[in-house]
């Protein structure tokens, strides 16, 4: 597939000093634009649709949605779009997580300017970019053949959907049943339905345990 003439690089991090640093620095590089800049999940997956761009970086501790989701849904919109995760949590969990929900670059935002710019002519080119802070089981993981997403890279796990993932969220940050009902369109009886399908899937016993899960996975801030 052939580069594309002049490169569209889409922004989503909340933090605008990180979006004008981004903007610098890769606008410093020859044809590269930066189409757009969202500073919340929902924006980010709009933005993509929208404006389709070569290339999203993608920050994972996102409001209204997080980074996890935004890349699932921005995977369904069915464009070229390469995503390239930019973020300070390193966890081994969340990589995997993130490469199953269709990324296919990460950098540490403790790196160095020269990793993102790397970063992205690598996925310019449709060729993935993990920066030194990715742990070498993450690779062998995620480079396996068949290996697709977390539940084939954790045996006896169970990967959680879109929507769960998001009830989750929703759960963590103190939602009833009623008002995610409300806020999803669906019934209270759907949401305790994938309630109890999440408590299955992550083995656990209580709604601390869901928060717990959040935190690790970043979905909330702690």
């Amino acid at each position: 597939m052939p580069l594309p003439a002049a490169p569209t690089i889409l922004l989503a991090d909340d933090h605008s000093i990180v979006r004008a640093g981004l903007r610098e620095a890769l606008e410093s590089q020859p044809g590269w634009t930066i189409c757009g800049e969202a500073s919340n999940g929902r924006d980010a997956i709009r933005l993509a649709g929208e404006l389709g761009p070569d290339v999203m970086i993608l920050d994972i501790s996102m409001p209204d949605l997080s980074g996890v989701i935004v890349a699932r849904e921005v995977r369904k919109l069915k464009t070229q779009t390469e995503l390239l995760i930019f973020t300070m949590h390193d966890s081994e969990q969340l990589v995997r997580e993130v490469f199953g929900a269709g990324a296919r670059g990460f950098v540490l935002k403790s790196a160095s300017t020269d990793h993102i710019i790397a970063a992205v002519a690598s996925l310019l080119n449709h060729k993935p970019y993990f920066c030194p802070g990715i742990t070498d089981a993450v690779l062998r993981g995620y480079l396996s053949p068949g290996v697709h997403g977390l539940s084939e890279l954790i045996e006896g796990a169970e990967t959680l959907t879109t929507r769960e993932l998001l009830i989750v969220q929703l759960l963590a940050e103190s939602r009833s049943n009623k008002v995610i009902a409300s806020m999803l369109d669906i019934s209270v009886k759907t949401v305790e339905s994938h309630r109890g399908n999440i408590m299955r899937k992550l083995g656990a016993h209580s709604l601390a345990d869901i928060v717990r899960y959040a935190i690790r996975n970043k979905l909330i801030e702690a």
